[in-house]
């Protein structure tokens, strides 16, 4: 590699368009659990770990009575919906972009790995990422750091980030990474902004014409 900083790219919600089937599926989880929650509230924690998002937005005391139920309901719910998922425009694009300016690339997601296995196929990557993580890398989920110092791990050198929420943002900045964002996940520039974000972007096809202003440039 050029000695250019390695791209992380988070998958869910940046690179696949998955941010609202999975608040649908975690609101019909917590629904089964006799949990209702606003779909809006669960998609303003989308893009936090599984491990984390119960307790956030529905208590502690689900968490520690219901949690590991709902998050295998979620799971069975957002595999009943998965094949509606599509990559966003330019997701492959702006990995080979990546790679042809000489940078490593490394897809990051804390999902398990039958989910990071169907976004390889849909994104046809897998001869493009230089590695990938799932939620085998990682103890703790968005927004500690580990996803980010997971998938820094699997090249060398710096690293950019990626992604559309702030929770990915927080994760990187507590990594010592900065972070480019998409408005893909349903977050303002505001929000992103104040997490931390370097750069916002309408969509990847707008990254792509610009990754010169970026880090990554």
């Amino acid at each position: 590699m050029s000695g250019r900083p390695a791209a992380i790219l988070d998958i869910d919600g940046t690179l696949v368009d998955t941010n609202y089937h999975h608040a649908i599926a975690w609101y019909r989880a917590f629904t089964e659990h006799d949990v209702v929650l606003p779909v809006w509230r669960i998609h303003r924690h989308i893009g936090m770990g599984g491990d984390q998002l119960v307790a956030a937005v529905a208590g502690d005391e689900v968490e520690r009575d219901r949690g590991d139920a709902i998050r295998a309901t979620e799971t069975e719910r957002y595999f009943e919906i998965i094949q509606e998922v599509k990559p966003f425009a330019g997701a492959r694009e702006l990995i080979v972009d990546l790679k042809d300016e000489g940078h490593a690339v490394v897809l990051a997601s804390s999902a398990k790995p039958d989910e990071v296995e169907h976004y390889l196929d849909l994104l046809d990557a897998r001869e493009l990422a230089d590695g990938y993580t799932t939620s085998g890398d990682v103890e703790t989920t968005k927004p500690a750091p580990d996803l980010v110092e997971a998938a820094r791990s699997k090249v060398p050198g710096e690293g950019v980030m990626v992604g559309d929420t702030p929770w990915d943002v927080r994760a990187a900045r507590n990594a010592g990474v900065d972070t480019v964002t998409v408005l893909t996940g349903g977050f303002s520039e505001a929000e992103l902004r104040d997490a931390g974000a370097v750069a916002v972007f309408d969509s990847l096809q707008a990254l792509r014409g610009h990754l010169q202003d970026t880090p990554l440039g």
